[in-house]
C-alpha cells in the first residue's frame, strides 16, 4: 500500500470528529475515507467499503440529478473539484448500498498541501428534506 500524504491522513482524522457527513479522495478520484455521518447517507459502514477506485463509487451510488437524469462521472462535485480544481456545489440524488434513494446537497473542495502539491478533494454533503 502506498504511503499517504499527512495532509489527507489528518483531513481522514478531522473527518472522523466531525458531525457533517465527509467523503474524501485522492488525486485520481479514489475513495479514500468516509466517516460515519456519511455512512447512513451511503447506506453502508466504511469499513464494510474501505477504499474504492473512482470507477466503482461513481457509479454505486446511481448518481441521478433531481429529474431522473443519470449524472456522469465527469458531472460530478467531486469530478469537477479535481479536473478543474475548484469548488463545486450540486444538488443530486444517491440511492445508497441500501436501496434508499435520497436527496443530498454536496459541497466539493479540492485539498492543496504545501507547496502547491494537489493531495485530492473532499465532499461535504448533507441530505435534503423534502417538506
Amino acid at each position: 500500500m502506498a504511503q499517504k500524504a499527512v495532509e489527507l491522513i489528518l483531513m481522514r482524522q478531522l473527518a472522523s470528529y466531525l458531525a457533517v457527513p465527509i467523503f474524501l479522495v485522492d488525486t485520481d478520484g479514489n475513495l479514500l475515507y468516509y466517516n460515519e455521518p456519511a455512512e447512513h447517507l451511503l447506506g453502508r459502514r466504511y469499513d464494510e467499503t474501505g477504499e474504492m477506485p473512482l470507477a466503482e463509487w461513481s457509479t454505486a451510488f446511481t448518481p441521478t440529478a433531481e429529474d431522473g437524469r443519470p449524472i456522469p462521472r465527469e458531472e460530478l462535485a467531486l469530478s469537477i473539484a479535481l479536473q478543474k480544481w475548484r469548488p463545486t456545489h450540486r444538488a443530486l440524488v444517491i440511492r445508497g448500498f441500501d436501496g434508499v434513494a435520497r436527496r443530498i446537497a454536496v459541497t466539493a473542495l479540492p485539498l492543496e498541501g504545501q507547496g502547491r502539491r494537489r493531495l485530492g478533494a473532499v465532499a461535504i454533503f448533507w441530505e435534503e428534506h423534502v417538506s
